[in-house]
């Protein structure tokens, strides 16, 4: 076992500057001298030279006495202890010791609590039961630090006297770190806004509400593919939106929804993919494929599904936090890109779905949270990004015959085991703006609409379809009306008429 090559000075490591000089250790140690195929972690650590600890953006600075000895069991205990857990480092790192090294590792401080994670982690990693006799004596400890990142309730091994509180499967399992930001939305009571807001809400301006947020959603959806569906389709999908949280999930509900989102099917090969899949440009001379993103490879999508319903299933049954499930499930299942097309607007269903699951989207009303990602475009493109383009790097491709992509090298951990932090961060976000800004804005648009019809139904006995035009009027030209809508729709109406009917309409509306 390599024990003596761990602590090294450094100034950068692998294009990341640190703040200052210093000694790389836990994972990032791990990774430089075992040089493991895997993305460096959002945080790295560093002893310092000096004496002072602090964090950036990136780092964690540690003081000399910090400073771990230079073997891989105590570079292991600092990771877990201040890093907690990388299921990834460490199922790649477990994949280049020996049996008999690992048995060697763990034995050093045998009924330690470190000891007995990696333990625990490489028999559920690997699925490989180590010749070791099972502890018979020592308290439980719980395999994730809850102050550093967000676990489940979890169940008792007896034999290392661990509590596996993983929120998820060996098949699929992304981690969340509890950095500031998901500390203070965590500790929110932002259901208990929603509910308290839309209490004192009319049954019918509800009911009417629901319908305007679910058009309003699955617009979003396709306009964040870059399509323009016509009226038909998009009621179709948002009728699907509706219903989300009502079937469990499983493949067979996955390829029903496939069927509604793709309306020609002549020109898609309907299913999970059996090819290569990307997503990126075509060099305009060869049609080649430049990927921004490269799926999982074919042979690993049922696989992979597989684990990611288990794993919501289980967030289900541990009520582990809507928008965290919502946050691991869905951009797992973008990630993994199991179909040819339709993997998009899938992926902001399964949030619906979660959302609903998980009992925060209640009371009929749909959470339009397409709409707002829609307003955060490019935020939400540099979160997939955060993801895709590091592990981009790691997978080796080569161009088929008919300009897709071929993977050749084992690449299903990357979509199994990732930091689902940033897009946890990026849901909460929307899911509060949603609550705060869309919600709200939706019932007063109604509210305040209702009032100037009735204004208009008392003195002018206008029809419902004229009102609807006259507001789209007035909302198209600032609170006046056109002279080409006075010279045709409204040429009835007298100037005094117009004036009052735009005075009131400016009261109401831009009050």
């Amino acid at each position: 076992m390599n024990n003596n090559c761990f602590l090294q000075e450094i100034t950068d490591f692998r294009g990341r500057v640190a703040p200052e000089k210093g000694f790389l250790v836990g994972y990032g140690a791990i990774i430089h001298t075992y040089n493991l195929p895997v993305p460096i972690p959002f945080a790295l650590s560093l002893i310092s030279l000096k004496d002072r600890k602090y964090q950036t953006e990136h780092w964690q600075i540690f003081t000399p006495r910090y400073k771990p000895d230079d073997t891989l069991y105590k570079q292991l205990v600092f990771a877990l202890k201040y890093e907690s857990v990388n299921l990834l480092i460490l199922k790649k790192l477990f994949e280049v010791l020996s049996t008999d090294e690992i048995k060697e590792l763990v034995q050093i401080e045998p009924t330690s609590q470190y000891s007995r994670k990696i333990w625990f982690l490489y028999e559920w990693l690997l699925r490989d039961r180590l010749d070791i006799s099972d502890l018979n004596r020592g308290n439980f400890v719980s395999l994730i630090d809850e102050k550093i990142q967000f676990a489940t309730k979890g169940k008792r091994s007896s034999r290392h006297r661990i509590i596996n509180n993983l929120p998820g499967t060996p098949e699929f399992c992304p981690l969340i770190s509890k950095t500031e930001k998901l500390n203070q939305y965590a500790a929110s009571d932002f259901q208990g806004q929603k509910n308290n807001y839309l209490k004192g809400i009319h049954k019918d301006v509800m009911q009417r509400t629901a319908s305007f947020l679910l058009l309003k959603d699955s617009k979003a959806s396709f306009t964040i593919e870059g399509e323009n569906p016509g009226t038909n389709r998009t009621l179709r999908w948002g009728k699907a939106i509706g219903e989300a949280g009502r079937n469990s999930l499983s493949k067979e509900e996955l390829l029903r929804l496939q069927k509604i989102i793709i309306e020609n099917k002549r020109f898609t090969k309907m299913g999970f993919r059996t090819e290569g899949g990307f997503v990126g440009d075509r060099d305009r001379v060869n049609g080649d494929p430049i990927p921004d993103h490269i799926s999982a490879k074919p042979e690993d999508v049922e696989t992979l599904l597989d684990g990611l319903i288990e794993t919501s299933e289980l967030m289900e049954s541990e009520t582990f936090s809507p928008v965290l499930a919502a946050a691991s499930i869905a951009f797992g299942f973008v990630f993994i890109h199991p179909f040819s097309d339709g993997n998009g607007r899938m992926h902001r269903y399964l949030i619906h779905h979660l959302l609903a699951k998980l009992n925060l989207a209640q009371q009929g009303v749909i959470f339009p949270i397409s709409a707002s990602i829609l307003d955060r475009i490019d935020q939400y493109r540099t979160v997939l990004e955060s993801y895709s383009h590091p592990v981009l790097e790691l997978i080796e491709w080569e161009v088929t015959l008919d300009h897709n992509v071929r993977v050749l090298n084992e690449t299903i951990d990357y979509y199994r085991y990732f930091d689902a932090t940033q897009q946890a961060e990026f849901l909460f976000e929307c899911v509060f703006d949603t609550i705060n800004r869309i919600i709200p804005e939706e019932v007063n648009y109604i509210i305040k609409y209702d009032e100037f019809k009735r204004f208009v139904d008392d003195q002018y006995e206008m029809p419902d379809k004229l009102v609807a035009t006259l507001v789209r009027f007035l909302e198209q030209n600032n609170g006046t009306l056109s002279k080409r809508a006075l010279s045709k729709e409204f040429k009835a109406l007298k100037a005094k008429e117009v004036k009052a009917i735009e005075e009131m309409y400016q009261e109401i509306f831009e009050s």
